[in-house]
């Protein structure tokens, strides 16, 4: 269908700043509006190489302004939302689970409902309408490190999908597994989830829910993981690790997760739910091994001179010990697949940071706030 008009929610933020991107240059013919409340996590700045765009508009708003996002989707004429719009960061939903809620729980009821209001009124109803929520696979809980016994993980096994990769476990999150979020965050981002369902079942409205696993890549906030060490080895700065290191995340390359959100809005199917993950697991420990080798090889130092800033910190609480992503239903049914091997991908990814130092030390000295708070003044 041409001439859409698709809300993506979060645009200014790390995986949303890809998706408008990708929308913005993939599809003229669309108009995509970009809903950001600009809080710490986000920037502009993330989407400069697009701002001017003719088929892109960015509007400051909060999602849990209801009426205000229905005048919106009423004035633009909105058949699409993509909704990315989120608290995002564990610790601090540990430390302030009220804002988690109030942005995860109220303002996806806030979307959910003004895309109805809007929707239901019009003479084709949910005819060609689409309403697609982003979640996370913390929802599902943790996994164990099972093994195949006398096997010591990581070890070679066979993913549905018929693939071998490196495993920690022999389970993984599927679509139909129970929810059994962990944290504050977790567990707002799963009641999200259930409202978007919820709303499917009760009044009709074409939603879809992705579950993704941690992303990676340019543009993310410097207070997660890559970005962040990436930072401080260029510094030399201590590299706080949470407990011993050994608890297992699945990457995914955030073009990749972009790409992904792209065919399941187009091609993905009402009322269902779709994993997307790299089947590529890695400990923390060995993740932050790998930046600080690459890192140093990019910056000119020995590899792994700087293994010395490792610092072993009080685990965080609740911390989940594996998330393992099955995304074989999002391959099966729509030929999607991870292009990049995580090796490839983080490289690139450091390398991003390292050529990007300016936008680095602009998020981190919190400049860029003060930039768009003033632009925005008043509006």
């Amino acid at each position: 269908m041409s001439n859409r008009t698709i809300l993506i929610t979060g645009g200014a933020g790390f995986i949303g700043s890809h998706v408008v991107r990708l929308f913005v240059n993939k599809y003229p013919d669309y108009r995509i509006i970009n809903l950001d409340k600009l809080t710490y996590a986000g920037n502009l700045a993330n989407l400069k190489d697009i701002e001017d765009r003719p088929n892109y508009r960015f509007v400051k708003m909060d999602i849990c302004d209801f009426e205000g996002v229905l005048a919106l989707m009423q004035d633009e004429h909105v058949d699409g939302v993509i909704h990315l719009a989120a608290e995002s960061h564990v610790d601090r939903s540990i430390k302030d689970p009220f804002t988690f809620a109030q942005t995860n729980v109220i303002g996806t009821l806030s979307m959910l409902q003004a895309a109805k209001a809007y929707w239901e009124g019009l003479p084709e109803k949910y005819e060609g309408k689409r309403f697609y929520h982003i979640s996370t696979d913390e929802v599902y809980g943790a996994l164990e490190m099972t093994h195949p016994e006398g096997i010591e993980p990581p070890f070679t096994t066979k993913a549905s999908s018929g693939e071998h990769h490196l495993a920690y476990g022999e389970k993984f999150f599927t679509e139909d597994l129970k929810y059994q979020p962990h944290s504050p965050y977790s567990a707002a981002k799963a009641s999200s989830d259930h409202f978007v369902r919820a709303f499917h079942d009760t009044y009709g409205m074409p939603t879809i829910v992705t579950n993704c696993s941690n992303n990676y890549g340019p543009y993310q906030f410097p207070e997660k993981l890559i970005p962040l060490f990436v930072n401080n080895i260029r510094h030399r700065k201590p590299l706080p690790v949470y407990g011993k290191g050994e608890n297992v995340r699945d990457w995914l390359y955030v073009e990749d997760h972009a790409r992904a959100i792209d065919l399941i809005f187009h091609e993905g199917k009402v009322a269902e739910t779709y994993n997307i993950g790299g089947f590529n697991e890695w400990k923390n420990i060995d993740i932050v091994k790998t930046l600080i080798r690459v890192t140093d090889r990019l910056l000119g130092r020995p590899e792994g001179a700087d293994e010395d800033l490792i610092t072993f910190v009080t685990d965080r609480a609740g911390h989940d010990l594996r998330y393992a992503i099955d995304s074989t239903k999002l391959q099966r049914e729509l030929g999607w697949e991870p292009s990049l091997q995580f090796e490839e991908g983080i490289e690139k990814t450091i390398r991003w940071y390292l050529e990007n130092q300016d936008w680095l030390d602009n998020v981190t000295s919190g400049e860029y706030q003060k930039y768009y708070e003033e632009m925005y003044k008043g509006r």
